[in-house]
């Protein structure tokens, strides 16, 4: 993580900004695209008869790589899913056979992982039963009833939940899981004061309210801390989904948020704080058609965007924010060889030589079953 104080970049960039009105938050055109280069993509999943899905990577303090996802499947909504891991001690050349790190009796999706400063691993994960709409076909689902009918109907709404799984060895052994009072696709981030801040949505409850939960003791409990309020004319229940937050080198926090709203609908909205976390802005465009998005403040305090990109040509995109968040450059193409929507849910980490590496999930061409794939690549500037 990088360090709390303000860099002499960001210092400058803050006091440019000043005389420009920036930091008061008035928008102007997005900055051009920063030059990239792609070194490589490839596919790193090694089981082609597994569907993979949504995954999260983060780079340790000692510079091991771990990605987790939804393993275990065969399909897009099934009732097979697991969290799955990986690890990687060579920034990514290579990859360790998948270990299972969560597999409950319904559908576990979405698979966060962060290392907190202290070098506790945290691994997020939601419980899902949105399978049980394809169970009609008996004659083709017979192994889906099988799994389904593991545990009862009671047991099964019981199970349904937002959880976190948390190991102080590394990610060798983990606890059992807990409830946690958000989920996101990508689970929570570390802030400067020490606190842990996890943005998200209530997924099982009667208002569905997205906002931010905090923990104070290394991800062992949390607590609800303050809403993110409703753009005037949307609707929160069925349109606002999978945030993710970052501290920007100012202190200020921002998240983002997948939007399905009919304004501005399939873009990334954001919404920011000034106070910890306590109040938040009211969602706002900023620009970008791409969902969802995770956030990545990199090592000179720039701040990194990466999203998937639905539309053709079917990929992942960044974009870079050199004022904190405030505005975003035009779109830098990680991926542009996709097969279809199915894929994205990228998240990026950055590397000791200052590159960048960011996973995503996919499903090819000539396959059914999607694959994670990952570039390493760097800003040229």
């Amino acid at each position: 993580m990088t360090t709390p104080s303000t860099t002499r970049r960001s210092f400058l960039t803050r006091t440019t900004l000043a005389g420009t009105g920036l930091l008061f938050n008035i928008r102007t055109s997005p900055a051009a695209a920063p030059k990239a280069t792609i070194h490589d993509i490839k596919t790193i999943s090694v089981q082609p008869d597994i569907y993979c899905g949504w995954p999260t990577v983060t780079r340790r303090a000692n510079g091991e790589l771990l990605v987790v996802w939804s393993g275990g499947r065969v399909a897009h909504v099934c009732p097979f899913g697991r969290v799955d891991m990986m690890r990687s001690n060579d920034n990514g050349e290579t990859w360790t056979w998948p270990r299972v790190v969560l597999d409950t009796p319904t559908d576990d999706r979405d698979a966060g992982v962060l290392e907190t400063a202290k070098g506790s691993i945290l691994v997020t994960t939601f419980t899902s039963l949105a399978y049980e709409r394809s169970l009609k076909d008996d004659d083709k689902r017979k192994d889906w009833l099988a799994a389904h009918n593991r545990i009862n109907k009671e047991q099964r709404t019981a199970l349904r939940g937002t959880w976190m799984l948390r190991s102080t060895d590394g990610g060798q052994t983990f606890s059992a899981p807990y409830r946690v009072p958000v989920n996101s696709p990508h689970g929570p981030t570390q802030l400067s004061d020490g606190r842990l801040l996890y943005a998200g949505k209530q997924l099982w409850t009667d208002e569905k309210k997205i906002g931010v939960a905090e923990s104070s003791d290394d991800g062992l409990t949390w607590k609800w801390l303050a809403e993110i309020p409703t753009r005037p004319g949307d609707t929160v229940v069925k349109s606002y989904h999978e945030l993710h937050a970052i501290e920007a080198s100012d202190g200020r926090l921002i998240a983002q948020i997948r939007n399905h709203n009919t304004a501005n609908k399939g873009e990334t909205l954001q919404t920011e704080s000034d106070d910890g976390g306590k109040t938040w802005s009211v969602p706002h465009s900023i620009g970008v058609w791409g969902i969802p998005s995770f956030l990545t403040r990199l090592s000179d305090d720039r701040l990194l965007m990466t999203y998937g990109y639905r539309r053709k040509p079917y990929g992942n995109q960044a974009r870079l924010s050199i004022d904190n968040g405030t505005t975003w450059s035009e779109p830098i193409t990680i991926s542009d060889d996709g097969a279809s929507g199915d894929l994205g849910y990228p998240s990026t980490v950055q590397l000791a030589d200052g590159s960048l590496l960011t996973i995503w999930y996919e499903k090819p061409a000539n396959s059914s079953k999607a694959v994670l794939r990952q570039a390493r690549w760097s800003l040229n500037s």
